[in-house]
């Protein structure tokens, strides 16, 4: 398995330099379901936060973006149910995908309430409004 970082995904993804471009396509195409490669929930949230602030992609797009890398069977995604479960919460109530792949990483390793002080994850993620 070969370990991506998040600029990585983000240059194959934004093809904006053509340089790193070149090099991360060059390495993400030469992946394989037999030596693929190997994406950290970490990364797949910091991927998510470049693309919508510095790319200002919108959350259509971070879906499908998300649904995509799930999907490749030379990726391999860390916790990917729990990022599934994410996807799927944020497309049906419509709300940030990292906030909702924060709750459903906190609800899977045994939390029994998320507390957050942000009105909208609370209202889409499940979790708990701490007042």
């Amino acid at each position: 398995m070969t370990g991506l970082d998040t600029n990585i995904l983000v240059r194959y993804l934004a093809q904006d330099d053509a340089e790193q471009t070149k090099k991360a396509t060059r390495l993400i195409e030469a992946l394989t379901p037999m030596q693929p490669g190997y994406i950290p929930l970490l990364v797949v949230a910091e991927t998510v936060w470049v693309l919508e602030s510095c790319y200002d992609t919108g959350r259509d797009r971070i879906a499908q973006v998300v649904e995509t890398l799930l999907s490749i069977d030379s990726l391999v995604v860390e916790q990917s149910d729990t990022a599934w479960r994410a996807l799927r919460r944020c497309k049906r109530e419509g709300g940030d995908f990292v906030d909702a792949l924060i709750a459903s990483q906190a609800i899977t390793s045994g939390c029994e309430t998320v507390y957050t002080f942000d009105k909208s994850a609370a209202k889409r993620t499940g979790m708990t409004l701490l007042a």
